[in-house]
């Protein structure tokens, strides 16, 4: 009894303690000409403002929470358009620097082979300009003993000619008639004339041809001068074509971890042509011009062991895969190492389908088929132990055991094998280890 008064207390209270902020109301219902009279106590308003209340307040907080979402989604959406912008951005701009990089090789590349020509054109001049100097010192030998043997001859002539008139002069006359002794003065005296005569046309002569080789002598002695001061332009500007030539080469190759010292020899027992140069065209046939020659034997045969070197730098190239397998625009899209939880042995590159691609270095096909991941696969091997590979290809433009060169067609980029899209998967191995291809494309970016 006592609990439920203390029950019927409290909702007296509460219901007093209501009437007091909402007074009771009585609703009228009219329905079918019947009027229904309904009480609402103070406690029922409360009861049912407080569940209005909450599906109101529900409700608004609902609608707060699906707006948000969907605000914070369209942020989500419009950021991961803005990064894909971005990073579609950044491709553009790298494939453009890439670009712009590959015309400076190309540029480069066509000044290093105008630098060629225009080195063979000096050597040229060079040999030509030996030759002329050689045969200059043979006619100038020529002259010089021509001259001597005028001067003897002369001497002798004047030798004989101091000897006749002694002769003449020291003959005892013979007793004969005066009339004959007089005949035979006077044709002695027109003898002596003549011999006189003679020997001094003879000396005259020897005189002038004497003065005429030395003339030439002088002609010559300039014209070997000028040929020396030319030849010296020659060898600074082939010294200088070969600094700029080789120099480059030489840290490409260091760049990309190749000895140069070890592929030059390597290379030059192979190629028996390129062993040394005959410099006996620069040795004159007298000690003058040897003379003469001789500070420029040095320096002439260091010029022809760098063109020598320079050949055989050439030649390396072709056979270490410095170019790069894709000569058209494309973008570099995955490098090698680890990725995905697994080893990428090689460097992908993107671009239209079909793009042609083309061998980065001289050598043999080994293999072209299909090979599981690989898709369509072509494998090229080079010398000193290379290998490199094509992968994802759409067609084949080689086959088996077909000798290629550096820049050849090979092949058509495609999306074979297990590909995300349409590109070229290129591998380098030495001794069948893979190595980083970006380690040769970068060392020759800026030579090529």
């Amino acid at each position: 009894m006592n609990n439920k008064h203390q029950k019927i207390g409290f909702f007296e209270r509460s219901e007093r303690f209501f009437q007091k902020v909402i007074p009771p109301r009585q609703v009228l219902i009219k329905a079918n000409g019947t009027t229904h009279f309904v009480n609402l106590k103070s406690s029922t308003q409360v009861g049912v403002s407080f569940i209005i209340f909450f599906i109101v307040a529900w409700s608004i907080i609902s609608i707060a929470i699906v707006a948000m979402d969907s605000l914070g989604a369209g942020n989500f959406r419009e950021q991961a358009l803005r990064d894909q912008e971005n990073y579609q951005s950044r491709l553009m701009s790298l494939a453009d620097e890439r670009d712009f990089q590959l015309d400076l090789s190309r540029q480069a590349q066509a000044k290093f082979d105008e630098a060629l020509g225009h080195i063979s054109f000096l050597q040229e001049a060079l040999m030509e300009g030996e030759i002329a100097r050689k045969e200059l010192n043979a006619a100038l030998s020529l002259l010089k003993n021509k001259l001597n043997t005028s001067r003897i001859e002369e001497k002798i002539a004047k030798s004989n000619l101091d000897q006749f008139k002694q002769a003449a002069n020291s003959a005892a006359p013979e007793k004969k008639s005066p009339i004959f002794l007089r005949n035979m003065e006077t044709g002695k005296e027109a003898l002596l004339a003549k011999v006189l005569s003679e020997t001094a046309e003879q000396r005259d002569a020897f005189e002038n041809e004497a003065y005429s080789a030395q003339l030439s002598v002088k002609n010559i002695e300039r014209e070997m001068k000028l040929i020396e001061q030319r030849n010296e332009q020659i060898f600074r500007l082939i010294e200088e074509a070969l600094s700029i030539s080789v120099g480059p080469l030489d840290k490409m190759f260091r760049s990309a971890g190749v000895n140069p010292e070890s592929v030059i020899k390597t290379i030059r027992q192979g190629y028996k042509g390129y062993g040394g140069h005959d410099l006996s065209f620069l040795d004159g046939d007298s000690e003058t011009a040897f003379a003469m020659y001789d500070k420029n034997l040095d320096r002439a045969s260091r010029i022809l062991k760098n063109l020598d070197e320079l050949n055989l730098y050439r030649i390396a190239i072709e056979k270490y895969p410095f170019y790069h397998p894709i000569q058209t625009a494309n973008r570099f899209t995955s490098g090698y190492g680890p990725r995905w939880g697994r080893m990428h042995n090689g460097t992908d590159f993107a671009a239209p389908h079909g793009t042609p691609i083309r061998s980065t270095a001289d050598g043999v096909v080994t293999y072209v088929g299909w090979q599981s991941a690989y898709g369509r696969l072509i494998k090229i091997k080079h010398d000193f132990g290379i290998e490199t590979r094509y992968a994802h290809l759409s067609k084949f433009r080689v086959k088996k055991g077909q000798s290629v060169s550096r820049g050849q067609h090979i092949g058509d980029m495609g999306n074979t094998g297990r590909s995300t899209g349409t590109h070229l998967h290129y591998e380098i191995r030495i001794g069948g280890k893979p190595i980083n291809p970006m380690k040769y494309i970068k060392a020759a970016q800026n030579v090529f």
